[in-house]
């Protein structure tokens, strides 16, 4: 594709006056009656001439328009204008892209969630805080002042984008760009919403009642659907998510759907057995201490522990027992042990020495060997 501006050797923004101006003293040196064999380049000073003194036609032309200032690709890149459309963004025949919409989904938001462990073991409401973006109450998300509306841009027209023609080996090229007066939008906020400066939205603070699932746990997310944020212009809002944090209990601990405590007995009752009793999330419970039962020895209180999220059944309760030695003895309590020891062979005893043996598989370990 020739380029006529350069046939006539004019500048792009050249005057009607300086084109015929420049085709005439061209003529008369490149005419085949003043120089035969030139006639190709008279030719195409004629078909310049012709397409940039015609308005309409020089038009076409820098949009990217065939030599003849036909719109279209012209001079046989028609086949290739929709891939030019698809990498510049316009492409040859000189298309623009729809103006952004100043109304937008709004983003989603990530809230921490508090719970008990009551509350996360076996479901439940539970109260958040939320600080999100809401729609402007003063200009019900437009963004204007009271009284005033958006202009269109008068760089772009309304367009959003303003085109910039480059000539490239394969001609000439109209690509788009954002507006940099609009940013894109097509409109113009001349006189902004004192409340939101032109956002459409406003910070606001929610307290949310929120239900929570039975058997969450620390990490659990609960989604919200149109709970986040408003979206800019009072676009729809986002979606909110409830990342659960499960606080510390003074008795139990989670271990999945199971609950786990110690449970601190007197010498005596680990001597001879008893039934303790345990506060639970069912109320009090027993727990039957064998005679004879070991500090470390663990007693299962089935199906007294957590929900299981999503299906049916709960956990189990495990308790760890400490037996607590006396440290403070009467005279009396103290004469009644030296006759246990007595009794028992005991006055000097001699101690054991093993290997340290730690947690459920060392004791199971010794089980299995019949210690």
């Amino acid at each position: 594709m020739s380029d006529h501006y350069e046939t006539l050797g004019v500048s792009r923004d050249a005057s009607a006056a300086d084109i015929k101006k420049a085709y005439r003293k061209l003529a008369r040196e490149l005419h085949p009656d003043v120089n035969p064999g030139r006639e190709d380049e008279f030719k195409a000073v004629s078909l310049a001439y012709d397409v940039l003194s015609d308005d309409s036609k020089r038009r076409n032309y820098d949009l990217g328009g065939g030599d003849n200032g036909q719109a279209g690709a012209g001079a046989g890149f028609g086949g290739f204008s929709d891939l030019f459309e698809t990498f510049f963004g316009g492409g040859a025949g000189g298309g623009r892209p729809q103006p952004a919409s100043r109304t937008r989904r709004g983003k989603d938001a990530l809230v921490a969630l508090r719970v008990d462990l009551r509350t996360a073991a076996f479901g439940g409401t539970a109260d958040v805080e939320v600080v999100s973006a809401d729609v402007c109450g003063t200009c019900d998300g437009k963004g204007t002042r009271e009284g005033t509306d958006v202009r269109t841009c008068t760089l772009c027209d309304g367009h959003g984008s303003v085109q910039q023609m480059t000539r490239t080996l394969l001609g000439q090229m109209v690509t788009n760009q954002t507006c940099p007066q609009c940013g894109g939008y097509g409109t113009v906020i001349e006189d902004p919403c004192q409340s939101c400066h032109g956002d459409g939205r406003v910070r606001a603070e929610e307290t949310i009642t929120v239900k929570v699932p039975a058997g969450v746990r620390d990490g659990n997310r609960i989604q919200l659907s149109g709970r986040g944020e408003v979206g800019p212009g009072g676009g729809p809002r986002g979606d909110l998510y409830l990342e659960v944090i499960v606080e510390e209990h003074p008795v139990f601990t989670r271990d999945g759907s199971d609950l786990r405590c110690t449970l601190t007995i007197p010498m005596t009752a680990a001597a001879l057995g008893a039934t303790i009793p345990l506060e639970t999330f069912d109320g009090e419970q027993g727990v039957d201490v064998r005679a004879g039962a070991q500090t470390g020895d663990t007693i299962r209180l089935k199906g007294l522990g957590a929900q299981q999220l999503r299906r049916d059944g709960r956990g189990d309760i495990f308790v760890t027992l400490a037996v607590e030695t006396p440290t403070a003895l009467t005279a009396e309590q103290r004469e009644l042990l030296e006759k246990l020891a007595e009794a028992r062979d005991e006055t000097a005893p001699t101690g054991s020495a093993g290997e340290t043996r730690h947690g459920p598989f060392s004791r199971l370990r010794e089980r299995l060997a019949g210690r």
